[in-house]
């Protein structure tokens, strides 16, 4: 769980960094870029033989997290058996940290959702709009990534599942450095913190990419 979770972390951190060129198209940055760092970079990603074979142990490492998340989950039902006599709530633990099958079932969800929008297209059956810088031609994934989020349906459920990523992450981040073997109290007090961060910054991004794009900060002009 703890190495697939870092695995997935450096994931998102890749992801967030990509994604968040769309605001170069912001009127202070560059208001005529429309699209065009994104879908270049998008371009290079894609294009990429070495991000293409990363891609599939991406696929792999989320798989094998869930198959471990629910593993664990179940063997720890098991061993529970009887509750304890005085419910301690959050004095014992925090709710997400007791949810994380919970929250990792609702990020699933919301990752399915993402593929068909994003990843399908994309990789597989095409019908994005072509989009060309100079003799390069791509898809026009700001274009689509416009279109999607013009749906208010569409916005509250990637802000739903962000959250629940948020909270996941909240445990999850620490935590998994604590499997690893760091117990010391200073170290998991400065992690917490750097988990906490890092949690705020990527999922703040994220949540305001569909933000940006229904309200038209952003987009095809």
């Amino acid at each position: 769980m703890a190495f697939t979770g870092f695995f997935l972390i450096s994931f998102l951190l890749v992801h967030a960094g990509l994604n968040s060129t769309i605001f170069n198209d912001l009127s202070f940055f560059n208001r005529n870029d429309n699209g065009s760092m994104f879908n270049r970079a998008a371009h290079f990603m894609g294009n990429s033989l070495v991000i293409r074979i990363m891609e599939f142990g991406l696929f792999a490492g989320l798989l094998l997290h869930v198959i471990q998340g629910y593993a664990v989950e179940v063997k720890n039902r098991s061993r529970r058996g009887k509750g304890y006599q005085v419910a301690l709530g959050n004095r014992g633990s925090k709710w997400y940290s007791r949810s994380m099958a919970l929250l990792g079932t609702l990020i699933l969800l919301f990752l399915i959702v993402h593929i068909a929008h994003f990843w399908v297209p994309s990789r597989l059956t095409g019908g994005l709009q072509p989009v060309a810088y100079g003799y390069t031609e791509t898809h026009n994934l700001f274009l689509r990534m416009f279109e999607v989020f013009q749906a208010p349906w569409v916005v509250i459920l990637y802000l739903l599942g962000v959250g629940s990523l948020a909270f996941h992450l909240f445990h999850g981040f620490h935590s998994a450095f604590r499997t690893v073997g760091i117990h010391n109290r200073k170290y998991l007090a400065m992690l917490r913190s750097i988990g906490y961060g890092f949690t705020i910054i990527v999922c703040g991004l994220f949540a305001l990419m569909p933000i940006s794009m229904y309200f038209h900060w952003v987009g095809p002009y």
